[in-house]
């Protein structure tokens, strides 16, 4: 699958930056970031693009920035969403396996996703991702690990976990995608797409909680066995703690950014009482002077609510118990000191803080190994994925239509054998054999039977003998006359049968 040929963009439209990644894989199948751009976000509010104008120009910057560093033209990228305005539900779908097939089939798998699409959702609302859970074969759970295709049954089962989006968010997405001369696609979820960049196949398959604090939404994707099991986005993040910074500290909004990034921390027991921060004042003022434990007091407080929150939609997923590698924290939110020891105490599950560098070329810029381009890159590492899905189906399919060319022997075997017939030696053929039509046969016999002989019209009197297959038939039907007449000749001592009310008759 790997082909070095390949090249995949991603672009990830946040609420503080927009950044472009153009990924190319290595021959040892690591992703190498072959370039990158990023601009201020302008016309974005926690994650859903306002203003498609403002959107669309700074779009265009970030791509035009990372297109000339790749030194090739991007015409289509694959673009990640959040908002509050994402949401989630669990549908159940079936579908019949055709009668004359005898094992599932890849298309078979399609259908049954592509049904999904016909469920019944709430007005103004668009399907976005559709993940099977489970799949059920004729009443029987598959195990995680098993593929469906290829299995024998009549009926194909699963439950699936949908992720929805408002239809004019999705739009606006598109159209300023458009609008900066992009072509979009893929639209994927961004928890889901940082999940690729920091998540391994042992997090997943234990169970794991992946929790992206961005700067307008924090992204909850918890996966168990392999397989999605919730999602969820919340409206708080980033900037909420850096809007709390400026109204308590009285400062402008770049001061209390830059307080956070560079001198916050979640815990202030942690930090001395001593430390202290001076903010140059404005035109004539004096400076302010900040406490490094006030302002660590401030951010404790508002990020003690956003994990209330994450640790609320862990529990409500009833899988707190089955992640066993615990909760990895990603975004730019996860940056600040000290929030995994925090996290830790307000969800009482382990937790570390993911960066986007285990599938990365080692080579690598060490700017691009941060948290908060963890979506961008995953957004890359998803179109590799859904690169390599698409030619394993196709390879799938050319099995399938070569197998309908040449039908297995088995089911060659599995047809019943029918006796041969021998023209020379007819009496070999089993007794077993159907005759066609035994009542014309008798009366082909009858100028050997003792029934009086009826008047055919069309027929001549005499005819002459068959032979070969005739004769077969001929005397096949004459020891089916003998039979009877031995049988009612046991049964009724005198030859005659006996109708009530009637005449003997001779048989």
């Amino acid at each position: 699958m790997n082909n070095q040929n390949d090249i995949i963009v991603g672009l990830d439209i946040g609420t503080t930056k927009i950044a472009c990644f153009i990924g190319r894989r290595t021959e040892d199948d690591k992703i190498k970031i072959i370039g990158f751009g990023k601009t201020d976000s302008k016309g974005v509010e926690r994650g859903v693009v306002k203003n498609i104008k403002d959107t669309s120009k700074s779009i265009a910057k970030a791509v035009q920035a990372a297109s000339e560093q790749a030194g090739i033209e991007v015409t289509e990228v694959y673009v990640g969403i959040a908002g509050q305005h994402i949401k989630s539900q669990q549908n159940m779908g079936t579908v019949v396996i055709p009668p004359e097939q005898r094992l599932i089939k890849q298309e078979d798998v399609d259908r049954l996703i592509e049904e999904q699409h016909n469920m019944l959702l709430n007005p103004g609302e668009d399907i976005i991702h559709i993940f099977p859970q489970n799949f059920v074969v004729d009443g029987e759970e598959l195990s995680p690990d098993v593929n469906p295709v290829g299995v024998s049954g009549k009926q194909l089962k699963s439950n699936f976990h949908i992720v929805t989006g408002n239809t004019v968010n999705l739009r606006n997405i598109h159209d300023s995608v458009e609008r900066a001369g992009l072509r979009i696609k893929g639209v994927v979820l961004e928890p889901i797409a940082s999940a690729y960049a920091v998540l391994d196949d042992d997090d997943r398959e234990a169970g794991v909680a992946l929790v992206d604090i961005g700067g307008g939404t924090t992204d909850i994707a918890i996966f168990k066995e392999g397989v999605i099991r919730h999602t969820t986005v919340l409206p708080l993040a980033g900037n909420a703690i850096t809007n709390d910074i400026k109204d308590g500290c009285k400062i402008m909004r770049p001061q209390a950014e830059t307080l956070k990034t560079r001198f916050g921390s979640c815990l202030p027991q942690n930090v001395s009482e001593n430390d202290i921060i001076s903010i140059p004042g404005l035109h004539t003022q004096p400076a302010r002077e900040i406490s490094m434990r006030t302002l660590a007091g401030i951010i404790k407080a508002r990020t003690e609510t956003i994990l209330e929150q994450v640790d609320y939609e862990i529990k409500k997923s009833h899988l707190e118990k089955d992640i066993f590698a615990g909760i990895v924290l990603t975004g730019g939110g996860a940056q600040l000191r000290h929030l995994k020891e925090l996290t830790e105490f307000m969800t009482g599950i382990d937790t570390r803080v993911g960066l986007p560098d285990a599938h990365l070329d080692k080579n690598t810029d060490p700017e691009i190994i941060n948290t908060m381009y963890a979506t961008g890159i995953g957004l890359v590492m998803h179109g590799f994925y859904e690169l390599d899905r698409q030619r394993m189906q196709e390879m799938e399919y050319a099995e399938n239509e070569e197998d309908m060319k040449h039908p297995a022997a088995e089911d060659a075997a599995a047809q019943p054998e029918m006796p041969a017939f021998d023209a020379e030696n007819p009496d070999t053929v089993e007794q077993e054999s159907i005759v066609e039509d035994p009542f014309r046969t008798l009366e082909d016999n009858d100028e050997e039977s003792d029934i009086p002989k009826k008047k055919r019209f069309g027929r001549k009197k005499e005819e002459p003998e068959a032979s070969g297959k005739e004769s077969f038939w001929k005397r096949t039907a004459l020891r089916t006359k003998e039979s009877l007449e031995s049988y009612f000749n046991r049964v009724f001592n005198d030859g005659t049968i006996r109708n009530e009310g009637n005449d003997e008759r001779d048989l």
